[in-house]
C-alpha cells in the first residue's frame, strides 16, 4: 500500500482519538452498519481531498465498509492530524497522502497521488481535487461518475465551472444540505474557531472588540459564540440582507475600514479574496490579532505579488520585520512600532491550532457525504455535469437519524392535518 505520512508510529494515539470521535457520531454509525450489510459501494474507487481529522477517519471507515476503495489527501496544508493519518494507514489499511505543514508542492503532489488510482467518485473540500482534474489530469475524467463538495468555497468554484460550461461530471453540493450548513457551518465553525483562537493566543475574549467579516452561516455561528464569551461584536458585510440580519441580531455593522481601528480580534469567514487589505492593517491598533476561518488564506491580503513575483501589497510589504512569537502566531512590526499578530499563516484557524469541528456536527456532514456517494452510484445514468443539491429525502433522513441518536421523538401529522395542508378551500 502506497502512502505518505509523517510518522506511522503515531498510529496508537490516532486510533484512540478516532474511536473517541466515533462515540459521538451515531448517524454515521447507523449508515456504516447498513453499508457493511449491503455493500452499495463495492468496487468504487474514491479519491477524497478532505481535512484529515478524526471525524474524516470515521467517514473513510464508513465508505470502506460500503465496499469502496478509498484514498485520502489533505484539503489544506495545516489541517492534517498526523496521528490520524498514521492510524488510517496502519489500523484501517486506508492509503493517506498528507503531512501537517506540507508545502504547496507536496500538497499538489499528494492530490495527484490520490488521482493516480483513477477514481470513479471524488470527494472535495475546496474543489482543489476537481480543479486539478479539469486542468492537469483530464485523461481521468472519463472514469468519473460524479463527486461531492463539502464547503462553501468549493461550491462557488464548481458553480462557476458549471456556468462556464467546463464542468465535466456531476457534483453534489453537500455544503448546501440543511443538515450540513445549518449545523456544521453555524455551530461547528462557531465553536471550533473560538477554540482555535484561544488555543493559539491564550487571550481573553471577554470585553474585547471582535470583528467578524462575513455573516453567512459560519459568520453567524462565530459571532454567536464570541458574543457568548463576552466579546463585543462588529460585523462587516457586503450583502444588505445579511447585514440587516446582523443588526437585528444585536451586533454593530459597519465597513471594514471603519472597524479596523477598533478591533482587538479580526476573523474572516467570507469565501472571498482580500477582505482585510493593506490599508486596513495600517489602521489597526497595536497588538491586533487577525485570523481566517474561511477555506483559503486569500481572505487576508498577506502578500499580493505582481506577475514577476514582486511583493506589491499586503501585510508583508507593510511590515518592517516579523517574528514567530508562538507556535501559531507571527508578529508583524509596522514602521511606527505597532504590532499586528497573524494566526496560523492566515489558514483555517479552527483546524490549524485546534481540532476542527466537534464530531457531533460532522456526524451529519459526513452522513451527507456517504449517502450522496451512494446516490451517485445508483443514479449515475440520470445525472448531467452540473451542481446538484443533496436530495431532500437524504437531508430529512439524516435529521431523523440524528434525532433518533439523541433519543428525541417528534410529532407526526394527523390525517386531518395532512388534508388541511394539501387543500386550498378550507380557510378559517
Amino acid at each position: 500500500m502506497n502512502y505518505d505520512i509523517k510518522d506511522i508510529n503515531l498510529a496508537d494515539q490516532g486510533k484512540l482519538r478516532i474511536e473517541w470521535a466515533d462515540q459521538n457520531m451515531p448517524v454515521l454509525n447507523l449508515i456504516r452498519e447498513r453499508f457493511e450489510k449491503e455493500k452499495p459501494l463495492t468496487g468504487i474507487k474514491m479519491s477524497a481531498c478532505l481535512h484529515i481529522t478524526t471525524e474524516t477517519a470515521n467517514l473513510a471507515k464508513t465508505l470502506k465498509a460500503g465496499g469502496a476503495e478509498v484514498m485520502l489527501c489533505a484539503s489544506n496544508p495545516l489541517s492534517t492530524q498526523d496521528d490520524v493519518t498514521a492510524a488510517l494507514v496502519k489500523e484501517y489499511q486506508i492509503p493517506v497522502f498528507a503531512i501537517k505543514g506540507e508545502d504547496n508542492t507536496t500538497y499538489y503532489k499528494h492530490i495527484n497521488a490520490v488521482l493516480d488510482q483513477k477514481p470513479v467518485i471524488t470527494m472535495d473540500d475546496g474543489a482543489d481535487l476537481v480543479s486539478t482534474l479539469h486542468s492537469q489530469r483530464v485523461e481521468l475524467i472519463e472514469n468519473i461518475i460524479g463527486g461531492t463538495e463539502e464547503t462553501t468555497t468549493g461550491i462557488i468554484r464548481l458553480r462557476s465551472m458549471a456556468e462556464e460550461g467546463v464542468l465535466r461530471f456531476p457534483l453534489i453540493a453537500v455544503n448546501d444540505a440543511d443538515t450540513k450548513h445549518l449545523f456544521d457551518n453555524r455551530y461547528g465553525t462557531g465553536q471550533s474557531t473560538v477554540d482555535g483562537i484561544i488555543r493559539a493566543t491564550n487571550r481573553l475574549l471577554a470585553g474585547s472588540i471582535f470583528v467578524v467579516c462575513g455573516y453567512g452561516w459560519c459568520g453567524r455561528g462565530l459571532a454567536m459564540r464570541a458574543n457568548g464569551m463576552g466579546a463585543n461584536i462588529i460585523v462587516t458585510e457586503v450583502d444588505p440582507i445579511r447585514a440587516l440580519e446582523a443588526v437585528m441580531d444585536g451586533y454593530r455593522v459597519m465597513p471594514i475600514a471603519e472597524a479596523a481601528p477598533s478591533g482587538d480580534f479580526f476573523c474572516t469567514v467570507t469565501g472571498d479574496i482580500n477582505v482585510i487589505r493593506e490599508e486596513h492593517f495600517g489602521e489597526m491598533k497595536d497588538g491586533a490579532i487577525i485570523c481566517n476561518s474561511g477555506h483559503f488564506n486569500v481572505e487576508l491580503e498577506i502578500s499580493s505579488r505582481d506577475k514577476e513575483g514582486n511583493l506589491v501589497r499586503g501585510l508583508e510589504k507593510l511590515a518592517v520585520k516579523k517574528k514567530k512569537i508562538r507556535e501559531f502566531i507571527e508578529d508583524y512590526t509596522l514602521s511606527d512600532g505597532r504590532k499586528i499578530n497573524l494566526l496560523a499563516e492566515g489558514r483555517l484557524i479552527n483546524l490549524a491550532s485546534a481540532e476542527g469541528h466537534p464530531s457531533s456536527v460532522m456526524d451529519m456532514s459526513f452522513a451527507n457525504q456517504a449517502l450522496s456517494a451512494e446516490y451517485l452510484v445508483k443514479h449515475e445514468k440520470d445525472l448531467e455535469p452540473i451542481v446538484y443539491p443533496v436530495p431532500q429525502q437524504i437531508d430529512r433522513e439524516i435529521a431523523r437519524l440524528k434525532l433518533r441518536g439523541m433519543g428525541i421523538e417528534i410529532d407526526t401529522l394527523t390525517s386531518e392535518q395532512e388534508k388541511y395542508l394539501a387543500s386550498w378551500d378550507m380557510g378559517t
